[in-house]
């Protein structure tokens, strides 16, 4: 990133933002009083109260039914000698009216990217548009605002979105931007789209090999400009990494979003010694407000950041690495999800396995022998079935609470969505992945192979731990869209009218549960926060409406007002 006087801006704007976030003293007890409180209890039913106390560690003390009455005071009288002095009931350091405002716990994603959220905020973000053309349009004016770069680096592209029917060529990239390398990401992570110059310089030509568990688009016998999966390696060991500064930058912007959209808690899904030490960083300016739950990025990471075993939980409860992440294959937009079946609309594909069968097993073993949570990328059906059938034989050495995650379980064979719950395995699902993947998931598969396709109620049934995310930033970690997405199968335009299979909506309660308590408990972090019961951190929102009684258009609609964590206020919506 080029530094001088656009980086010393950024950093005074996060100045200012920081010295707006924290109103209220560290180790403040305080109510929050005249709430229309919603929570939920132990079985996941609505718990509704109107004040909220908090202790002087910012732990919740209690959930009052009515209003907060201030302790009477004892009538002062003449002591008798040598008697001790009575205790005066003791009074809140804060009190605030929330003036009938509604208060609910705050939200949880169950899979997110944290670093490459903020990453994603200070590069070229490709997400917004519509067509090839668009595309090049705006790739062409982030260029010519960035001059002196030496690699463009950006995300967000989805030729799905295009209507193009095909994957970008490094020509049309060329037709944008010709003298610098340009490297970026698809939407999902999945795939890379590279200009000859990028190509170039990662010394790619007609002969290289695509690695095990990646795709090199060909075409004319040359690489044709995108490369899938594990041949994104081939690009992205030459692409210049963010600085520390950079990365500094980047977390406390994604922050700052996350706060604005009532994300108080995120795991997030892949964390590098760079993104680590960031979050650190932060952690001892003491600027780490959203609470991270970290899955490294693979054994290596875990290693070296973790050592012989999960950390504990670091800055009261903000941080903490206690899993790895694995990914197995690769994603539907991209033809890399693995599949039991050839795609209907590319004959002869499967997808990829990106870590051989007995691999998997000793990646997890070994993982799991040191006590660390094991989170497995699946998306296709042959992906879950390996995934599953591993837990199923690690399960006979390794007992006790494993709570073992498969992350997106997208497509899962219908007859295997029992093993979920027989083996204790968390869904750590995104029901806005449903409403942005319906058409290309019938495409992709047909109907007849959709029976076990985003099935959140079936998980439920099976009795599975069922969390909620977002993919941040594959999609927006906006929680109130994913909750109307979890309870209708709609998108923003209401459609499919209905519902995409409609028979696999939940509840309200479900779909809340699953931004809270149920996420919470995916990263073992339920006895901390993610529900608003005495003892646990006092994270919590005031909104703009009451999403218990709202129609799911409404709870789309859903501004925070404010964000407190840990009993303090972090966010205010306007400041």
């Amino acid at each position: 990133m080029r530094r001088g006087g656009k980086l010393r801006a950024n950093g005074r704007r996060i100045a200012v933002a920081l010295a707006l976030t924290l109103p209220v003293p560290a180790l403040a007890s305080g109510i929050i009083d005249n709430v229309n409180g919603i929570a939920l209890d132990a079985n996941g039913r609505v718990v509704r109260f109107r004040a909220l106390t908090i202790d002087d560690e910012g732990k919740v003390d209690k959930l009052l039914p009515d209003r907060y009455r201030e302790p009477e005071q004892p009538r002062p009288r003449k002591r008798k000698k040598n008697e001790p002095e009575q205790a005066q009931p003791s009074r809140p350091d804060f009190k605030l009216d929330a003036g009938g405002k509604t208060l609910i716990p705050g939200l949880i994603d169950a899979h997110g990217h944290v670093m490459g959220y903020g990453l994603s905020l200070i590069t070229l973000d490709l997400s917004e548009t519509k067509s090839l053309a668009e595309a090049q349009a705006k790739i062409r004016a982030y260029a010519a605002a960035n001059t002196g770069r030496k690699w463009i680096i950006g995300k967000g592209w989805n030729q799905e979105l295009w209507g193009l029917g095909r994957f970008p060529t490094a020509a049309e990239l060329d037709a944008a931007v010709s003298d610098v390398p340009v490297w970026l990401e698809r939407v999902d992570g999945h795939a890379g789209w590279a200009n000859s110059l990028a190509i170039k310089a990662a010394a790619v030509t007609a002969a290289t090999k695509a690695p095990p568990g990646g795709r090199i688009e060909m075409a004319a016998g040359k690489p044709a400009g995108v490369f899938v999966d594990k041949a994104m390696d081939l690009i992205t060991r030459v692409v210049p990494p963010p600085a520390p500064k950079d990365r500094d930058i980047a977390l406390e912007k994604a922050q700052q979003a996350l706060l604005r959209q009532g994300i108080t808690g995120i795991a997030d899904m892949g964390t590098s010694i760079d993104d680590w030490q960031a979050f650190r960083r932060s952690a001892d300016r003491g600027a780490l407000r959203v609470r991270i739950m970290s899955y490294a990025y693979g054994l290596e990471n875990m290693v070296l950041i973790a050592g012989p075993e999960p950390t504990p939980w670091l800055y009261d409860d903000h941080l903490r690495m206690g899993g790895v992440k694995l990914i197995l294959d690769g994603a539907l937009g991209s033809r890399g999800a693995w599949l039991k079946a050839d795609y209907a609309d590319a004959p002869g594909q499967r997808g990829l396995a990106m870590i051989p069968s007995t691999q998997l097993r000793n990646i997890m073993s070994r993982a799991a022998m040191d006590n660390f949570q094991i989170a497995v990328h699946a998306i296709g059906d042959a992906a879950n079935s390996e995934v599953l059938d591993a837990v199923q034989e690690l399960s006979e050495t390794y007992k006790g609470d494993r709570r073992w995650r498969i992350e997106h379980a997208q497509i899962v064979d219908p007859a295997e969505l029992p093993r979920f719950g027989q083996y204790g395995i968390v869904a750590s699902m995104q029901p806005v992945h449903q409403t942005s993947d319906w058409r290309m998931a019938t495409a992709r598969l047909g109907e007849a192979r959709l029976k076990g396709a985003y099935a959140w109620k079936a998980m439920l049934d099976n009795r599975v731990p069922l969390a909620f995310g977002s993919d941040v930033p594959v999609e927006s970690p906006n929680p109130f869209p994913g909750i109307a997405a979890a309870m209708t199968r709609e998108d923003a335009s209401g459609q499919p009218a209905g519902g995409w299979m409609p028979e696999q909506r939940v509840s309200f309660e479900a779909a809340l549960d699953g931004f809270t308590r149920t996420a919470a408990y995916a990263g073992f972090a339920e006895k901390r926060f993610g529900s608003l019961v005495p003892g646990q951190r006092a994270d919590f929102l005031l909104i703009d409406r009451d999403i218990s009684t709202s129609s799911p258009v409404e709870i789309r609609g859903t501004q925070v007002l404010e964000t407190w964590i840990g009993g303090k206020r972090v966010y205010v919506k306007g400041q």
